[in-house]
């Protein structure tokens, strides 16, 4: 009897799992299906599961359209989400090894000022931040793009958060060595730190590439556009392009997909190692 009630429990869970691994799924089907299909198939007032059409031309007409360059959208959105995520790592992480190892007796108090930035609104920095960008005559370049963005206080709250749980012992035996904090942190810290490095990479580089705002009012010309706003731009207040806008958010999502594919592992040891609940 047990053995039934358990085969059943089983059972029922993997219908679950499939039901909601079928939902999860809807969205990318949608995308496909109506990127690949004709204006028509898109707006039909008949539904049909696939199109009467598969265009695979839609791509390549995506790339060709002369009014979004969308291939330098892809690029832009690329070199800034590589840029960001690489100095976000490099200050975070420096920041955070810094609050949790360093002794200086007002660390707690430089610590709980970053954390006070983060209940601070967006709203509230972003016009200064803008008047700054433009003073600097950074407006359309990619330090406009990506300086302002580099020290998520998110960021060094999570590498503190796991700095202060590193194992002592290791940089006890460092500094016998008569290694430093510069060169305990490089040669012993950073090397035994690859979840937490790889899970704050993930969300910083998908937060970087799903940016839409700031990018929208600091990429004035169509040569800084990111592929966020190159996606807006299918939707006027004239005409929407509804087949291109679906094949170009397609694309769009294979770097994101890629990037957690390879690192969702890391992404759930590092969250967990770094003590957050």
């Amino acid at each position: 009897m047990e053995d039934a009630v358990v085969r059943v429990g089983r059972a029922l869970r993997l219908v679950l799992l499939v039901v909601l691994a079928l939902l999860f799924l809807v969205p990318f089907y949608l995308l496909v299906r109506n990127g690949l299909s004709s204006e028509r198939d898109v707006t039909a007032p008949e539904w049909a599961f696939f199109p009467s059409e598969l265009r695979w031309a839609n791509v390549q007409e995506l790339f060709d359209d002369p009014s979004v360059p969308f291939a330098r959208s892809l690029l832009n959105s690329a070199l800034i989400a590589v840029a960001t995520t690489a100095g976000t790592l490099l200050l975070a992480s420096l920041a955070g090894y810094g609050l949790a190892r360093v002794p200086y007796r007002h660390a707690n108090k430089v610590f709980y000022a970053v954390l006070g930035t983060l209940v601070v609104p967006a709203a509230v920095t972003f016009v200064p931040s803008f008047v700054l960008v433009s003073s600097l005559g950074w407006i359309s370049t990619y330090r406009g793009l990506i300086v302002p963005t580099l020290f998520p206080a998110f960021a060094c709250f999570v590498f503190r958060q796991y700095f202060l749980g590193f194992p002592t012992e290791l940089e006890d035996a460092a500094q016998v060595d008569g290694l430093g904090y510069w060169r305990t942190y490089w040669l012993i810290v950073v090397p035994n730190a690859r979840p937490v490095f790889a899970a704050v990479g993930t969300i910083v580089f998908i937060g970087a590439w799903n940016s839409f705002l700031w990018p929208l009012v600091i990429g004035q010309d169509r040569d800084a556009w990111t592929v966020q706003v190159a996606l807006s731009s299918f939707t006027t207040s004239q005409v929407v392009r509804v087949h291109e806008l679906f094949v170009a958010a397609a694309v769009s999502i294979l770097p994101l997909l890629a990037v957690f594919l390879c690192f969702q592992r890391w992404l759930v040891a590092g969250v967990e190692r770094s003590g957050i609940d």
